[in-house]
């Protein structure tokens, strides 16, 4: 657990989801990440779609109050075809990130070919290719079963290579509900 920890930065990734969402949480010690916990928030018994937003919150929240992170990475939604899809995508983002700034936690978003981008060389890489990078860079024995893992995984070193305080970034920031309304007026009405 993280409250008898000395890393300098604790990082939790989200690669949301509906039905299942995966989660990584990776110490920085120094310049070494090392994994702390990963897995998946399984929702596809939930029947109603409000109950399975209420479990990522739920989920999200306990995970905040256990590990302690600094920071938020949560993989952005990407522009899909069904637009059903895309919806329920960025509510399990909207419920991801209310969690984190519940607990006054600063959020970032990364869009998905940087997320691979950053993890691979390649921002077409596959699921599998990530996994297999996450592996390599943090050194572990065994790929984990669950590729939504792997992913958050791979946001959460995505976040540690990309985000240098004092530095102009070029992904989104958000320290507090007034900063992602005042970034983004239009979702406002």
């Amino acid at each position: 657990m993280a409250e008898d920890n000395n890393y300098d930065k604790i990082i939790l990734g989200i690669d949301p989801g509906t039905n299942i969402a995966g989660y990584g949480i990776i110490g920085i010690k120094k310049d070494a990440m090392l994994l702390i916990s990963m897995g998946i928030f399984d929702m596809r018994k939930e029947k109603n779609h409000a109950m399975k937003l209420q479990c990522i919150f739920d989920q999200c929240t306990k995970l905040i109050d256990t590990y302690l992170p600094d920071e938020v990475a949560l993989e952005a939604p990407f522009m899909g075809k069904n637009p059903q899809s895309m919806l329920k995508l960025g509510r399990a983002q909207g419920v991801s990130m209310a969690a984190a700034l519940n607990r006054k936690l600063p959020v970032f978003e990364y869009a998905p070919k940087r997320v691979k981008q950053s993890v691979t060389g390649r921002g077409t890489a596959s699921k599998e290719q990530v996994a297999a990078m996450v592996q390599v860079l943090l050194k572990l024995a065994n790929n984990h079963s669950k590729l939504d893992a792997s992913d958050a995984v791979a946001v959460a070193i995505c976040h540690h290579f990309t985000y240098k305080p004092g530095i102009q970034q070029t992904g989104e920031h958000h320290t507090g509900w007034g900063s992602f309304l005042a970034k983004n007026p239009d979702k406002v009405r």
